[in-house]
This record gives structure tokens, sequence and C-alpha cells, in this order.
């Protein structure tokens, strides 16, 4: 067995043994997140991702902090764009919306706790025959629901975990915007990158074909060679479309990130963002998984269904309120000139016997909702174990690609200027030349293709490893 199998094998099991453990104290009538967070931590620490790989990567992972990773690109425009990203997007502002919306409505739910009710006054005037009477009267009504059995609390507790779940909705968003920001920008620029060598190549064959008519027209060279070079022009001008679109794709993409129109975005080349040292360097790698918002709002999601659930379990139980009201009443007149007081208590408990079978069905309903959601969340978690895996495995493929890009890149470079000097001593035929030239034009695509490849890879490792950059972030923008 290989040592990435026994990895794998030790990750799996690690991940079952936790996540039963899990399953037992979800059972509990409230979850307790911060021993569920606790059991994560522990489940991250043991699964052992992030050191493992460490050694892969010579030492790439760091004690840096990840903090605003995206600045170590040194780009002004890249900065300005997440700012923007993150001050004008429509779809994170529509979050940040909803979560007031679920504070307000947590507010909102904590208040049942207090008494309800208010002030009535009223005037009345009847008749009856030759008989008229009037009345007028004002009092204060309260109703109190008492919480002997915690209906109430279960059902503030599913609401105080709705809005968490939405804060880290909020969270998650924030991770996306940066991490698409950054892709589209490095993307474009290295679409802007891959435009000038096929415009570079173009110019190249175009001079080769003046150069062979002239061959042509004098007898020196065939129509041979001369149609291959124009062969070889045409299939690189049927690319320039192709950028063209990538390009605009990508000034698109970046426009609706940051709340604007594709016309009204306007960047400067910045292909030296390509060559730009930039590493990855994470302080704590396996908190940088344990804090995933994807984790915590599957937390939530199943804190919020349990508390439904024990909600639903207490509708079973008899309700228990004291209402009372206190006041004045005026007989005979509409002016409160001659008034009695007047109030009274009662206490009242109301049992739901014959609503029975209908409560307990939605009892049943919201654990079965409650399952699925743990469920959902145990999914969660193994996924972003995996993901962070795969994101670390990727980068350290396309750092080796892009190492043998560069290198093939030079080889092909070496033989061209090689068969160059062949061909001018008369050694090789020109279409031996055109093939070199078009090695050396292939290879130097592939290069800036790993290049962007290996950059790409780079902002996917920080999309993973989020947890601690996202909690800076979102504590930034309060």
């Amino acid at each position: 067995m290989t040592k990435l199998e026994q990895k794998r094998l030790k990750t799996s099991l690690t991940a079952s043994a936790v996540l039963v453990v899990a399953l037992v104290s979800g059972c509990a009538s409230k979850i307790d997140t911060i021993s569920e967070q606790n059991l994560i931590n522990e489940l991250v620490a043991k699964a052992n991702i992030a050191s493992e790989l460490g050694e892969e990567l010579d030492g790439k992972l760091s004690d840096a902090d990840e903090t605003n990773w995206w600045q170590k690109l040194d780009s002004s425009q890249l900065n300005q764009l997440v700012t923007e990203a993150l001050a004008n997007n429509h779809d994170l502002q529509t979050s940040q919306l909803i979560l007031k919306s679920a504070l307000a409505r947590l507010g909102e739910q904590e208040a049942q706790y207090l008494p309800q009710g208010g002030v009535k006054i009223g005037a009345q005037r009847r008749g009856l025959g030759d008989t008229n009477s009037r009345q007028s009267s004002a009092n204060v009504a309260l109703n109190w629901q008492l919480d002997l059995f915690g209906r109430i609390t279960a059902l503030v507790d599913a609401a105080n975990a709705s809005a968490m779940s939405q804060a880290e909705k909020v969270r998650l968003l924030q991770i996306e915007l940066v991490s698409s920001v950054v892709k589209g920008f490095v993307s474009y620029q290295g679409n802007v990158e891959k435009q000038h060598i096929l415009t570079m190549q173009i110019a190249a064959l175009m001079q080769s074909i003046d150069v062979l008519q002239a061959r042509v027209d004098e007898g020196v060279a065939n129509d041979l060679d001369l149609n291959r070079t124009m062969a070889q022009l045409k299939q690189q001008q049927a690319l320039m479309p192709v950028i063209e679109y990538a390009k605009y794709r990508d000034l698109s993409t970046l426009a609706v990130l940051t709340g604007r129109l594709a016309q009204n975005v306007t960047l400067t080349n910045e292909q030296a963002i390509l060559q730009h040292e930039f590493s990855v360097s994470l302080s704590e790698p396996n908190d940088a998984i344990a804090l995933r918002p994807d984790i915590s709002r599957a937390l939530y999601d199943f804190s919020q269904a349990n508390s439904l659930g024990v909600s639903a379990s207490k509708a079973l139980l008899p309700d228990i309120s004291l209402a009372s009201f206190a006041g004045v009443v005026s007989i005979g007149s509409n002016g409160f000139s001659d008034t009695q007081q007047q109030w009274q208590v009662a206490p009242q408990l109301q049992w739901s016997l014959l609503s029975y079978p209908a409560l307990l069905a939605q009892r049943d309903a919201q654990q079965f909702l409650s399952k699925a959601a743990y469920s959902d969340y145990q999914q969660v978690v193994l996924n972003a174990l995996s993901e962070s895996e795969l994101s670390l495995q990727l980068l350290v493929n396309q750092a080796q690609q892009k190492h043998f890009a560069d290198q093939r890149y030079r080889f092909a470079n070496k033989a061209f200027l090689q068969a160059e000097a062949m061909y001018q001593e008369g050694q090789i035929p020109y279409l031996a030349l055109l093939d070199a030239r078009q090695g050396v034009l292939i290879a130097q695509e592939n290069a800036v293709d790993s290049t962007i490849s290996s950059l790409l890879a780079k902002v996917n490792a920080y999309q993973s490893f989020n947890g601690q950059w996202s909690y800076a972030l979102s504590n930034t923008n309060k």
C-alpha cells in the first residue's frame, strides 16, 4: 500500500470514528456547536493533510499570515478590483440584507419571552327602540406565554442558528468573490500575453510568406513551402477571435463581480504578474480547514433543524399562559366622566389533545429533516477535507508541469536557433526551419498556459484553505 493510499485510509477511518461520536452528541435537545467544532478540529488534525503534503511542497507551507493573500501579487489594479467587489457586488449585498433580516427575526423570537399585549381605548353608543346608551372604556391587556417546557427556547435557538448560518453564507460569498476576482484578473492578463505571442507568430509567418513568395517567383523555391506557411498563418489567425472572446469574457466576469457593465471595466496590461513570485503560505493549515464557512454553515443548519424538532416535540405538551387586563369603564358617558375600575387575571392551560395525530406527524417530519441536515453536515465535512487535499495535490502537480513546460520552451528555442543557423548554411530545407519555428511557438504558448494554471492552482489553494483569512476579511468589512 502506497503512502498516499495509507493516508487516505487513515483519513477515512478517522472521519468515520469522529462523525459517529458527533451523531451521538447530535441526539441531545440542543446542539453544542462548540463541541462539534472541537470534533472537526480533531478530525482535521488527525487527517494531517497540510503537513504531509507540505513536505512535497518543499516547505512552501510556512508560518506566514495568509490574510490579504492576493496583495502578494503586488497589483494595485487587482487590489482595487477586490475592494470594489466586496463593496458593490449585488449578491453579497443581498446576502448581507438577508442576514440583517435573520437577526431581526431572532430579536422578534426572543421577544416572545416577554408578556405580549397592548392598550385599548374605545367608546360606543347604541340604541334599541326608544332607549339609547353610551359607554367608554380604556384598558391594558397582557398575555404571557410561560415557557415551562422550553418550546420558546427551542424556537429562539432555531432562529439564532438560522442567523449564524446566514452569516456563514456571507463569508462564503466573500471567499468566492475574492477568489473569482483574482482568477478573472490572472486569466485576463494571461490572455493578453497569449494574444501578444500570437501576434508575434502571425507577424513572423507573414514575413516568411513574403520571403517565400519572392523565392517562388525567382524559381528558387516551390509552392509547397509557401502553401505550408500560408496554412500555418491561417491557423494562427483563426485563434485571434478566440482570444479576443476570452478577454471579453474575463472582463465581463470582473464587471459582474464588481457590480458594473463590461464596457465600464478598463484594465491596463500587466503581464508581469504572471512572473511574479507568488507562493502559498498558511499560518495554521488545519485551522484553515476546520474554520471553513461551508462546514460552519452546515453545522448551524443542523442545529436549526434540531431545535425545530425539539420545538415540534414540545408542541405535544400543554401550553400554559397568563392573561390579564386592567382598566376603567364609564357607563352612560363617552367622556370618562364617571368611571369604574376593572381588572382580571386568568391563568390558562391549553392542551391540543384532539390535534395529536397532526402534531405527531409534524414532529416526525421535523425529526427526519434534522437527520437529513446532519447527513448533509457529514457530507460537507468530508467534501471539505477532499477539496483541501485535492487543491494541494493540484498545486504540486501544476508546479511540476510548469517546470517541464519552461524546460520545453528553453530547449525548443535552442532548437530553433540551431535550425535557423543550419538553414542559413543550406544544411536543412525551409520546411525543417518552419517546423522548428512552429515547435518553439507551441512551446511558448504551453509555457504561458502552465504559468496561468500554476497561478490559478495557488488561488485554488487559498480558496480551499479559507477559514483563517475569511474570518479576518469579515472582521475588516464589518
